[in-house]
């Protein structure tokens, strides 16, 4: 296979930090049977009868580990670990009183979320409305409102990718203008969940070619940004200036105007982008752009560099399998057969 090193795109910041050499192996994941039995509560899948297993320190240590791997990207890990996670959570939630059950459902509807995310990635719809559900419900019985915003942001990404974009948009919305009436203090923690519920709003504004809504909303989450001061990782939401940024490219590239998005990208040095899956994500959308402008071999060595950076998020998700198939549909015959080996490197099978 003839290698390439790309070091940048047309100019940008982003990909600086590409490297040539690539793992020749393909990452898979597997379990989502248990998983979608913890999350219907089968039986067969029970909780340490331990009472160790239960202790606060423990689950909490636990649901930030998973959520650490998400944003690292390494899914089949998270996948591993919440089968038991959930169950322990559930069994908690039915042992704990008071102020201890109140955190243990805000831990309930934390795991819930991050099990929802990843089933969306791998689009197990029916599974993630479970999961995303069960987060929300959750975050009702924590009477926190931070948390409960968090979890509406997983209902807003559900209703999103079930192409109920006005519902998503409307209840992303909602719920920001919700706790912005019902918080005194605009901390930390509220500002990033506020920000991060106006940016799934916006997506789903995008997606819906709602120009002037996805605007307003991400005007609103860029003087969010603006407030908090900075990129940070409150409440697990990675928001911030630049996530706004992030965000413009993507939205830019849903409303069809492919060029923005290089644009707004080009604004972007990744090395400033603090989490994994946020950087994959803006690698993903800028080979995506780049293939409708028919920069096929620069969209194909993004793509590349998204993998070396996060493999599961390259090889295993359908939606990146199907951008795949449109640029090598569309790539000259010399990027065809790069991609070929490429796709055989990595495990996919168009």
């Amino acid at each position: 296979m003839r290698r390439r090193t790309f070091t940048k795109l047309a100019g940008a910041s982003i990909l600086n930090s590409i490297l040539s050499d690539l793992p020749s192996e393909g990452a898979s994941l597997q379990g989502i049977g248990a998983f979608a039995a913890a999350l219907a509560g089968y039986p067969d899948i029970s909780s340490d009868p331990n009472p160790a297993a239960l202790a606060m320190s423990r689950l909490s240590t636990t649901v930030t580990t998973a959520k650490r791997n998400y944003q690292d990207c390494r899914y089949s890990t998270v996948i591993d670990s919440l089968p038991q996670l959930l169950a322990d959570l559930r069994a908690a939630c039915s042992s704990y009183e008071g102020d201890a059950l109140r955190q243990a459902e805000a831990l309930s509807a934390e795991a819930h979320h991050v099990a929802a995310s990843i089933l969306l990635k791998l689009d197990h719809e029916g599974l993630a409305w479970i999961a995303a559900d069960r987060s929300m419900q959750a975050a009702r019985n924590s009477q926190d409102l931070t948390i409960i915003g968090s979890s509406a942001r997983i209902i807003a990404h559900a209703l999103t990718h079930g192409g109920h974009y006005g519902a998503a948009t409307q209840t992303a919305n909602q719920f920001a203008q919700r706790i912005d009436r019902d918080t005194d203090e605009h901390a930390p923690d509220f500002l990033s969940v506020y920000g991060a519920l106006l940016l799934r709003g916006a997506i789903a504004a995008g997606q819906h070619g709602d120009r002037h809504t996805a605007a307003t909303l991400l005007d609103g989450a860029q003087d969010a940004g603006r407030r908090l001061g900075g990129d940070f990782n409150h409440r697990w939401t990675a928001f911030g200036p630049i996530n706004v940024q992030v965000h413009r490219v993507n939205i830019a590239l849903q409303l069809g105007d492919a060029r923005a998005a290089i644009e707004e990208a080009r604004r972007i040095n990744l090395d400033n982008i603090p989490l994994t899956e946020r950087k994959a994500t803006l690698l993903i959308d800028t080979s995506r752009a780049l293939t409708q402008l028919g920069k096929h071999e620069k969209a194909y060595g993004v793509l590349r560099a998204a993998h070396q950076l996060a493999p599961e998020e390259i090889s295993v998700r359908p939606a990146v399998q199907r951008m795949l198939r449109d640029l090598m549909t569309t790539a000259p015959p010399s990027i065809k057969r790069e991609l070929c080996d490429f796709t055989t490197e990595i495990g996919v099978r168009l």
